[in-house]
């Protein structure tokens, strides 16, 4: 019989010791913990837990810069503010010099990840957009984000991109110029394609397609980042089948670095701007049953922009690392959301025990794991970590 509710409160709470114990939570257990109030205090104590054994007491984020490559996009998802079409007043794509002055400014700041962000596939979809492209010296917007990363390496940064649906000949070519790549799974739902759905005019969030995605990612060995959108009106069992189904490709190829919890946030400019955010514990909850259904290894992150908060609340669920923070551009996708100062972050960890660090947009056991790193970028990314601070200290982001 499926779990589900309060009447199964003692069986949920025997059921918290299976992960420290090497042993998986089933499908029912993760999904009754998502919806049982009585035993959050015993979840989130369970993943806190499980986050200390593997992650000590630190807790990460990387110093970077967004550079919103071009925010032209063919998909069309009703609860996204970044996309724009080519006639829209706010639609732009980077010149290769305004990509060179800001990896260069955000250099000079410290910053050593610069994250390159784009829509899904524009040219597939406009005209105008293709013209440009060939104006550029390029036939597709994959090509030209590689000459993007290129103009961040040679500005001191670490390029990380995430350009949606990438095919495994793109990724294999991006894999010499980035250290990491990424791509939201979101959910696994095919139900969320449907009509009056979120992703009714997104083809590019296909679940399958997405799987895909993740698992060449795997075979090409790279590191690699993705997530679930909590809210978008997902049912609980279909967040912990997307949880499930990340950690299925991580143990086939171990290759996923990090997992981000990310929440839904109303805005008035979005079809779903009336639409319900998940609360502060429902967030908690999820970032918990992450923390206990991935493996210990995979990191598990929100941002922190998107909750601020519940930062203390967030780190006695298990979360051990913040993603990125930007001393010079906005969340780009987020706009209404500052990044947070880092030494109040850096505060509210030590407040919690723990001690905030940066790092690289590659995580440091995927430096040396074999085939991981292209050794082209080997001696870039020695040369930063050894700049990286041991201690998040007297260091302010600005919300740009």
């Amino acid at each position: 019989m499926p779990l589900s509710g309060s009447r199964n409160g003692p069986a949920l709470t025997e059921a918290l010791g299976k992960p420290l114990s090497g042993f998986d939570l089933t499908r029912d257990e993760a999904t009754a913990l998502l919806d049982t109030v009585e035993t959050m205090p015993a979840l989130l104590e369970a993943a806190a837990g499980r986050r200390d054994r593997t992650w000590g007491r630190t807790v990460t984020y990387s110093r970077k810069a967004f550079l919103p490559v071009t925010n032209l996009c063919r998909d069309r998802c009703t609860y996204c503010t970044f996309r724009k079409d080519p006639d829209d007043p706010d639609a732009w794509t980077m010149t290769p010099d305004e990509i060179e002055a800001w990896s260069r400014r955000a250099r000079a700041l410290g910053c050593k990840e610069a994250l390159m962000c784009l829509g899904d596939k524009p040219e597939l979809a406009f005209a105008s957009y293709r013209g440009l492209l060939a104006e550029l010296g390029h036939r597709t917007t994959a090509e030209y984000v590689h000459r993007a990363c290129e103009i961040a390496l040679g500005c001191g940064l670490l390029p990380h991109t995430n350009a949606g649906l990438l095919t495994r000949e793109e990724m294999a070519r991006l894999k010499a110029v980035n250290v990491s790549l990424g791509l939201m799974l979101e959910n696994v739902s095919p139900r969320l394609r449907g009509r009056g759905e979120v992703h009714q005019w997104a083809p590019d969030k296909e679940p399958a397609r997405r799987l895909r995605m993740l698992r060449e990612a795997g075979e090409l060995r790279i590191p690699f980042t993705t997530g679930l959108l909590v809210g978008i009106g997902e049912t609980l069992a279909e967040r912990v089948d997307t949880l499930f189904a990340i950690r299925d490709l991580h143990r086939a190829y171990g290759h996923i670095q990090e997992v981000i919890v990310q929440n839904f946030r109303a805005k008035p400019t979005i079809r779903l701007a009336d639409g319900p955010e998940p609360g502060a514990a429902d967030v908690a909850r999820t970032v918990a049953v992450a923390r206990l259904v991935l493996d210990p290894d995979v990191s598990v992150q929100a941002p922190p922009n998107l909750s601020p908060a519940d930062h203390a609340l967030l780190l006695h669920a298990g979360l051990n690392d913040w993603g990125g923070i930007s001393p010079l551009t906005p969340d780009y996708v987020n706009p209404e959301a500052p990044w947070p100062h880092v030494d109040a972050l850096s505060a509210t960890c030590r407040a919690a025990g723990y001690t905030l660090r940066e790092r690289l947009a590659i995580y440091p056991a995927y430096v040396d794991r074999p085939d991981f790193l292209h050794p082209a970028l080997r001696g870039r990314v020695t040369a930063l970590a050894a700049e990286v601070a041991p201690v998040a200290e007297g260091i302010e982001a600005r919300p740009a």
